[in-house]
């Protein structure tokens, strides 16, 4: 379970989050309530970084989704009708 910091908090108990993230649990830092930034284990963000160049994101898997020309082309017996937008 991730852990939020006030930035405040976060600056004066720097070594707590970094440890905190080290052992794998991702630390938010909010500014004013907002979640800005969150720190992370460089092992998870190597980690991250390796799925995604590997084609783990959401982006890539909806990339490689058919479009309704490669349905058409498909030999599976049905037409799609024709859409006026």
């Amino acid at each position: 379970m991730q852990t939020q910091w006030s930035l405040q908090d976060a600056k004066n108990k720097f070594s707590q989050v970094v440890n905190a993230a080290q052992a794998g649990t991702p630390q938010v830092v909010t500014k004013r309530g907002v979640p800005v930034v969150v720190v992370l284990s460089a092992e998870s963000y190597d980690s991250m970084i390796q799925q995604e160049r590997l084609g783990g994101s959401f982006a890539s898997f909806l990339l490689s989704m058919p479009t309704c020309d490669d349905v058409e082309k498909q030999s599976s017996g049905f037409q799609l009708r024709e859409v006026d937008w």
